[in-house]
């Protein structure tokens, strides 16, 4: 078993989840017709959107707020390559942090359901003078306490 990306304790709420769907364009693959490497942060990226809309945290949410998000850390571990044509998933996995900041898992699986890469990112909350934050902004602290509160799984 791979060592877990993000530490969880027992009083953590279950991380968030949503998966989308893909194909495998052209554009994105190499001389030989498989997935180029610099391609993957661009999957993470839709599954982050798609997360983010659907629990309130888009990048457009968060503009709203007076809030950016940029990456800090970006991680990707290739398993198998995925190829040009093949139907493939995304699976978008937002885990509990105790910190201002959002932590994204992702699981890549082919058609037949093996995995073929995995990864993560650490996206920081700041405002618009590119302060970090310290404190959750209200509309984030209210997010937070509903998914504590089981209101979001």
């Amino acid at each position: 078993m791979k060592k877990p990306y993000f530490r969880a304790t027992a009083s953590d709420p279950q991380p968030l989840r949503c998966r989308v769907e893909r194909v495998v364009r052209f554009e994105e693959v190499d001389p030989l017709a498989i997935v180029w490497h610099g391609r993957y942060p661009s999957y993470f990226e839709d599954g982050r959107v798609l997360l983010g809309e659907r629990y309130g945290l888009g990048y457009l949410d968060l503009f709203q707020h007076g809030i950016v998000a940029p990456i800090k850390q970006l991680h990707v571990d290739y398993q198998r390559p995925l190829r040009f044509g093949e139907l493939f998933t995304i699976e978008a996995i937002l885990h509990w942090s105790d910190a201002v900041r959002l932590n994204h898992e992702f699981i890549l699986r082919n058609a037949v359901g093996e995995v073929t890469t995995t990864g993560y990112t650490v996206q920081l909350l700041m405002n618009k003078e590119e302060q970090v934050l310290m404190l959750p902004p209200a509309f984030y602290a209210e997010f937070r306490q509903r998914w504590q509160a089981g209101e979001l799984v």
